[in-house]
Protein backbone atom coordinates (compact mmCIF):
# COMPACT_ATOMS: atom_id res chain seq x y z
CA UNK A 1 0.00 0.00 0.00
CA UNK A 2 1.44 3.40 -1.21
CA UNK A 3 -0.23 6.69 0.97
CA UNK A 4 -0.96 9.24 -1.24
CA UNK A 5 -0.48 13.00 0.11
CA UNK A 6 -1.30 16.48 -0.02
CA UNK A 7 0.65 18.98 1.68
CA UNK A 8 -0.77 22.03 2.87
CA UNK A 9 1.78 24.45 3.72
CA UNK A 10 4.97 25.17 1.52
CA UNK A 11 6.98 26.84 4.32
CA UNK A 12 10.00 25.66 6.58
CA UNK A 13 8.28 22.71 7.91
CA UNK A 14 5.97 22.26 4.87
CA UNK A 15 9.76 21.43 3.30
CA UNK A 16 11.11 19.21 5.72
CA UNK A 17 8.14 16.65 5.76
CA UNK A 18 7.72 16.63 1.99
CA UNK A 19 11.58 15.14 2.02
CA UNK A 20 10.06 13.03 4.69
CA UNK A 21 7.33 11.76 2.59
CA UNK A 22 9.32 11.39 -0.41
CA UNK A 23 12.21 9.31 1.28
CA UNK A 24 9.36 6.48 2.59
CA UNK A 25 8.99 3.79 0.01
CA UNK A 26 5.08 3.47 1.19
CA UNK A 27 4.44 7.16 0.19
CA UNK A 28 4.00 9.74 -2.27
CA UNK A 29 3.42 13.23 -2.10
CA UNK A 30 1.12 14.25 -4.73
CA UNK A 31 0.05 17.90 -4.30
CA UNK A 32 0.88 20.81 -2.50
CA UNK A 33 -1.13 24.28 -1.79
CA UNK A 34 0.13 27.14 -0.88
CA UNK A 35 -1.46 30.59 -0.35
CA UNK A 36 1.85 31.55 -2.17
CA UNK A 37 1.50 30.49 -5.90
CA UNK A 38 5.36 30.52 -5.96
CA UNK A 39 6.08 28.43 -2.81
CA UNK A 40 3.77 25.93 -4.03
CA UNK A 41 5.31 25.20 -7.23
CA UNK A 42 9.23 25.11 -6.07
CA UNK A 43 8.07 23.01 -3.10
CA UNK A 44 5.51 20.58 -5.85
CA UNK A 45 8.06 20.37 -8.76
CA UNK A 46 10.98 19.49 -6.37
CA UNK A 47 9.22 16.55 -5.38
CA UNK A 48 7.06 15.99 -8.73
CA UNK A 49 3.89 16.80 -7.26
CA UNK A 50 0.74 18.98 -8.67
CA UNK A 51 -0.44 22.45 -7.23
CA UNK A 52 -3.51 22.08 -6.20
CA UNK A 53 -5.66 24.17 -4.15
CA UNK A 54 -7.32 23.22 -0.76
CA UNK A 55 -10.91 22.73 -1.75
CA UNK A 56 -9.44 20.40 -4.36
CA UNK A 57 -7.04 18.32 -2.16
CA UNK A 58 -10.36 18.06 -0.12
CA UNK A 59 -12.37 16.84 -2.82
CA UNK A 60 -9.21 14.34 -4.53
CA UNK A 61 -9.73 10.68 -4.72
CA UNK A 62 -6.33 10.38 -5.51
CA UNK A 63 -5.21 11.75 -1.99
CA UNK A 64 -5.56 9.80 1.07
CA UNK A 65 -4.06 11.85 3.47
CA UNK A 66 -3.05 15.54 4.38
CA UNK A 67 -0.13 16.94 6.16
CA UNK A 68 -1.06 20.26 7.44
CA UNK A 69 1.71 22.78 7.73
CA UNK A 70 -0.50 26.00 7.20
CA UNK A 71 -0.45 29.06 10.21
CA UNK A 72 -1.57 27.60 13.43
CA UNK A 73 -4.94 29.55 13.40
CA UNK A 74 -6.16 27.51 10.17
CA UNK A 75 -5.43 24.35 12.17
CA UNK A 76 -8.62 23.31 13.70
CA UNK A 77 -11.06 24.43 10.82
CA UNK A 78 -8.79 22.18 8.64
CA UNK A 79 -8.41 19.18 10.52
CA UNK A 80 -12.22 19.17 10.90
CA UNK A 81 -12.61 19.77 7.59
CA UNK A 82 -10.41 16.86 6.46
CA UNK A 83 -11.81 14.37 9.01
CA UNK A 84 -15.01 15.24 7.89
CA UNK A 85 -13.59 14.38 4.30
CA UNK A 86 -12.29 11.35 5.26
CA UNK A 87 -8.95 11.76 5.14
CA UNK A 88 -6.00 10.73 7.36
CA UNK A 89 -4.65 13.95 8.92
CA UNK A 90 -1.00 15.06 10.09
CA UNK A 91 -1.25 18.44 11.59
CA UNK A 92 2.01 20.10 12.40
CA UNK A 93 1.53 21.17 16.45
CA UNK A 94 -0.44 22.86 18.37
CA UNK A 95 -3.53 22.53 16.90
CA UNK A 96 -4.85 25.88 18.45
CA UNK A 97 -3.77 28.21 20.69
CA UNK A 98 -7.38 27.89 22.89
CA UNK A 99 -7.65 25.03 25.00
CA UNK A 100 -11.66 25.31 24.49
CA UNK A 101 -11.26 25.25 20.62
CA UNK A 102 -9.08 22.15 20.39
CA UNK A 103 -11.41 20.24 22.36
CA UNK A 104 -14.35 21.51 20.18
CA UNK A 105 -11.93 20.21 16.92
CA UNK A 106 -11.03 17.00 18.81
CA UNK A 107 -14.88 16.14 19.29
CA UNK A 108 -15.22 16.73 15.58
CA UNK A 109 -12.44 14.13 15.03
CA UNK A 110 -14.16 11.57 17.30
CA UNK A 111 -17.34 11.75 15.72
CA UNK A 112 -15.90 11.16 12.30
CA UNK A 113 -13.78 8.30 13.60
CA UNK A 114 -10.61 10.78 11.67
CA UNK A 115 -7.06 9.51 12.08
CA UNK A 116 -5.26 12.10 13.69
CA UNK A 117 -1.30 12.66 14.33
CA UNK A 118 -0.08 15.66 16.17
CA UNK A 119 3.42 16.72 14.91
CA UNK A 120 5.62 16.28 18.34
CA UNK A 121 8.66 14.92 16.35
CA UNK A 122 11.16 14.55 18.98
CA UNK A 123 9.38 11.67 20.53
CA UNK A 124 10.54 9.97 17.21
CA UNK A 125 14.31 11.03 17.83
CA UNK A 126 16.45 8.26 18.16
CA UNK A 127 18.47 9.24 20.74
CA UNK A 128 15.47 10.59 23.10
CA UNK A 129 13.79 7.21 21.93
CA UNK A 130 16.80 5.31 23.37
CA UNK A 131 16.22 7.13 26.80
CA UNK A 132 12.31 5.93 26.37
CA UNK A 133 13.31 2.61 26.04
CA UNK A 134 16.05 2.24 28.87
CA UNK A 135 13.34 3.43 30.98
CA UNK A 136 10.74 1.18 30.02
CA UNK A 137 13.57 -1.26 30.06
CA UNK A 138 14.19 -1.16 33.90
CA UNK A 139 17.70 0.39 33.47
CA UNK A 140 17.14 3.26 35.51
CA UNK A 141 14.45 2.14 37.55
CA UNK A 142 11.62 4.34 38.94
CA UNK A 143 12.03 7.89 37.19
CA UNK A 144 12.04 10.71 39.41
CA UNK A 145 13.63 13.82 37.84
CA UNK A 146 13.63 14.77 34.11
CA UNK A 147 15.87 17.71 33.06
CA UNK A 148 15.27 19.06 29.51
CA UNK A 149 17.54 21.81 27.90
CA UNK A 150 16.04 23.14 24.73
CA UNK A 151 17.91 26.47 23.06
CA UNK A 152 16.81 27.92 19.58
CA UNK A 153 20.21 29.58 17.84
CA UNK A 154 17.87 32.29 17.52
CA UNK A 155 14.93 34.57 17.84
CA UNK A 156 12.15 34.02 15.16
CA UNK A 157 11.13 37.27 13.16
CA UNK A 158 9.12 40.17 14.66
CA UNK A 159 6.28 39.53 12.70
CA UNK A 160 5.48 35.74 13.43
CA UNK A 161 5.94 36.38 17.53
CA UNK A 162 2.47 38.09 17.99
CA UNK A 163 0.66 35.37 16.00
CA UNK A 164 2.81 32.34 17.66
CA UNK A 165 0.81 32.55 20.66
CA UNK A 166 4.12 33.24 22.91
CA UNK A 167 7.07 31.06 23.90
CA UNK A 168 5.43 28.55 25.98
CA UNK A 169 2.48 28.09 23.06
CA UNK A 170 5.16 27.96 20.37
CA UNK A 171 8.49 27.15 21.62
CA UNK A 172 8.14 25.39 25.14
CA UNK A 173 5.46 23.06 23.61
CA UNK A 174 7.74 20.17 22.41
CA UNK A 175 8.85 19.72 25.98
CA UNK A 176 6.02 19.59 28.00
CA UNK A 177 5.19 17.39 25.45
CA UNK A 178 9.02 15.34 26.11
CA UNK A 179 8.20 15.60 29.72
CA UNK A 180 5.18 14.14 28.93
CA UNK A 181 6.80 11.06 27.18
CA UNK A 182 9.95 10.73 29.90
CA UNK A 183 8.13 11.47 33.36
CA UNK A 184 5.65 8.22 33.13
CA UNK A 185 3.21 9.84 35.08
CA UNK A 186 0.77 13.30 33.88
CA UNK A 187 1.94 16.38 35.61
CA UNK A 188 -0.27 18.15 38.16
CA UNK A 189 0.99 21.41 39.11
CA UNK A 190 3.36 24.00 37.00
CA UNK A 191 5.76 26.48 37.86
CA UNK A 192 6.60 29.17 35.42
CA UNK A 193 9.47 32.08 35.19
CA UNK A 194 10.12 33.93 32.11
CA UNK A 195 12.39 37.36 31.12
CA UNK A 196 13.02 39.33 28.24
CA UNK A 197 16.96 39.14 28.10
CA UNK A 198 17.90 38.31 24.41
CA UNK A 199 16.04 41.24 22.79
CA UNK A 200 13.93 44.06 24.62
CA UNK A 201 11.77 44.00 21.57
CA UNK A 202 10.05 40.92 21.82
CA UNK A 203 8.80 42.19 25.46
CA UNK A 204 7.86 45.14 23.28
CA UNK A 205 5.85 42.56 20.88
CA UNK A 206 4.35 40.92 24.22
CA UNK A 207 6.57 37.59 24.71
CA UNK A 208 9.50 36.81 26.26
CA UNK A 209 12.72 34.66 25.36
CA UNK A 210 13.82 32.91 28.21
CA UNK A 211 11.82 30.49 30.49
CA UNK A 212 12.08 28.01 33.39
CA UNK A 213 9.27 25.77 34.02
CA UNK A 214 8.86 23.04 36.95
CA UNK A 215 6.36 20.33 36.63
CA UNK A 216 5.46 17.93 39.28
CA UNK A 217 3.52 14.83 39.05
CA UNK A 218 1.10 13.32 41.70
CA UNK A 219 3.80 11.12 43.52
CA UNK A 220 6.46 14.07 43.32
CA UNK A 221 8.49 13.18 39.96
CA UNK A 222 9.66 16.33 38.67
CA UNK A 223 10.95 18.04 35.55
CA UNK A 224 12.58 20.92 34.85
CA UNK A 225 12.29 22.77 31.47
CA UNK A 226 15.31 25.08 30.43
CA UNK A 227 14.30 27.29 27.03
CA UNK A 228 16.05 30.19 25.68
CA UNK A 229 15.97 31.71 22.43
CA UNK A 230 19.75 32.42 22.40
CA UNK A 231 22.15 29.93 21.91
CA UNK A 232 25.35 30.96 20.49
CA UNK A 233 27.02 27.59 20.09
CA UNK A 234 24.31 26.02 17.92
CA UNK A 235 21.27 24.18 18.53
CA UNK A 236 20.78 23.26 21.74
CA UNK A 237 18.71 20.33 23.01
CA UNK A 238 19.51 17.78 25.64
CA UNK A 239 18.02 15.71 28.03
CA UNK A 240 18.75 13.73 31.25
CA UNK A 241 16.46 11.40 33.19
CA UNK A 242 17.62 10.54 36.97
CA UNK A 243 16.10 7.34 38.26
CA UNK A 244 16.48 5.17 41.39
CA UNK A 245 18.83 2.97 40.36
CA UNK A 246 20.83 5.27 37.44
CA UNK A 247 20.73 7.63 35.01
CA UNK A 248 19.75 7.97 31.00
CA UNK A 249 20.61 10.72 28.64
CA UNK A 250 20.62 12.42 25.03
CA UNK A 251 23.58 14.74 24.80
CA UNK A 252 23.50 17.03 22.14
CA UNK A 253 23.70 16.11 18.42
CA UNK A 254 26.37 16.99 15.74
CA UNK A 255 26.59 16.73 11.65
CA UNK A 256 29.92 15.12 12.36
CA UNK A 257 30.92 12.93 15.65
CA UNK A 258 34.62 13.61 15.96
CA UNK A 259 37.12 15.08 17.99
CA UNK A 260 40.51 16.30 17.84
CA UNK A 261 43.04 16.75 20.54
CA UNK A 262 46.16 19.09 19.66
CA UNK A 263 48.55 21.66 21.65
CA UNK A 264 45.20 23.58 22.18
CA UNK A 265 43.24 20.97 23.80
CA UNK A 266 40.42 18.75 22.98
CA UNK A 267 37.73 20.24 19.91
CA UNK A 268 34.42 19.04 18.69
CA UNK A 269 32.74 20.12 15.62
CA UNK A 270 29.62 22.81 15.84
CA UNK A 271 26.18 21.69 16.84
CA UNK A 272 23.13 21.58 14.17
CA UNK A 273 22.11 24.80 13.06
CA UNK A 274 18.34 24.16 13.76
CA UNK A 275 15.55 21.77 13.77
CA UNK A 276 15.91 20.89 10.02
CA UNK A 277 19.05 18.85 10.47
CA UNK A 278 18.69 18.02 13.72
CA UNK A 279 15.82 15.99 13.81
CA UNK A 280 16.01 15.23 9.88
CA UNK A 281 15.30 11.24 11.06
CA UNK A 282 12.94 12.41 13.73
CA UNK A 283 10.64 13.70 10.74
CA UNK A 284 11.01 10.29 8.82
CA UNK A 285 10.05 8.09 11.49
CA UNK A 286 7.22 9.98 12.63
CA UNK A 287 5.80 10.37 9.26
CA UNK A 288 6.84 6.06 8.99
CA UNK A 289 4.93 5.64 12.24
CA UNK A 290 1.40 7.61 10.75
CA UNK A 291 1.88 5.67 7.85
CA UNK A 292 1.95 2.21 9.66
CA UNK A 293 -1.21 3.82 12.49
CA UNK A 294 -2.83 3.86 8.76
CA UNK A 295 -2.33 0.89 7.64
CA UNK A 296 -2.95 -0.87 10.79
CA UNK A 297 -5.70 0.65 11.96
CA UNK A 298 -4.31 1.68 15.19
CA UNK A 299 -4.65 5.04 16.95
CA UNK A 300 -1.84 7.32 15.89
CA UNK A 301 0.36 8.49 18.64
CA UNK A 302 0.91 11.30 19.71
CA UNK A 303 -2.45 12.12 19.20
CA UNK A 304 -5.06 15.29 19.50
CA UNK A 305 -5.41 14.31 23.09
CA UNK A 306 -1.58 14.74 23.48
CA UNK A 307 -1.25 18.23 21.51
CA UNK A 308 -4.42 19.06 24.05
CA UNK A 309 -2.51 18.12 27.13
CA UNK A 310 0.70 19.71 25.97
CA UNK A 311 -0.83 23.02 25.66
CA UNK A 312 -2.82 22.54 28.64
CA UNK A 313 0.24 22.63 30.76
CA UNK A 314 1.90 25.59 28.26
CA UNK A 315 -1.39 27.70 29.80
CA UNK A 316 -0.29 26.82 33.03
CA UNK A 317 3.01 27.97 32.86
CA UNK A 318 1.89 31.30 30.77
CA UNK A 319 -0.72 31.67 34.14
CA UNK A 320 2.22 30.86 36.66
CA UNK A 321 4.37 33.75 35.03
CA UNK A 322 1.36 36.24 35.01
CA UNK A 323 0.38 35.83 38.50
CA UNK A 324 3.47 34.29 39.95
CA UNK A 325 2.51 31.23 41.63
CA UNK A 326 2.44 27.89 41.01
CA UNK A 327 -0.80 26.72 38.76
CA UNK A 328 -2.54 23.45 39.14
CA UNK A 329 -3.03 21.53 36.02
CA UNK A 330 -6.73 21.09 36.99
CA UNK A 331 -7.09 25.14 36.98
CA UNK A 332 -7.04 25.28 32.84
CA UNK A 333 -10.04 24.69 31.23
Amino acid sequence: MTVRFGLLGAGRIGKVHAGAVSLNPAARLIAVADAFEEAASRLAAAHGASIRTIEQIEAADDIDAVIICTPTDTHADLIERFAGAGKAIFCEKPIDLDVERVKACLSVVRETKATLMVGFNRRFDPHFAAVRKAIDDGSIGEVEMVTITSRDPGAPPYDYIPRSGGIFRDMTIHDFDMARFLLGEEPVSVSAHAAVLVDKKIGELGDHDSATVILETTSGRQCVISNSRRATYGYDQRIEVHGSKGMAAAENQRPVSIEIADGRGYTRPPLHDFFMTRYTQAYANEIAAFIEAMGSGATASPGGDDGLAALVLAEAALRSVREGRRVGVDEIG
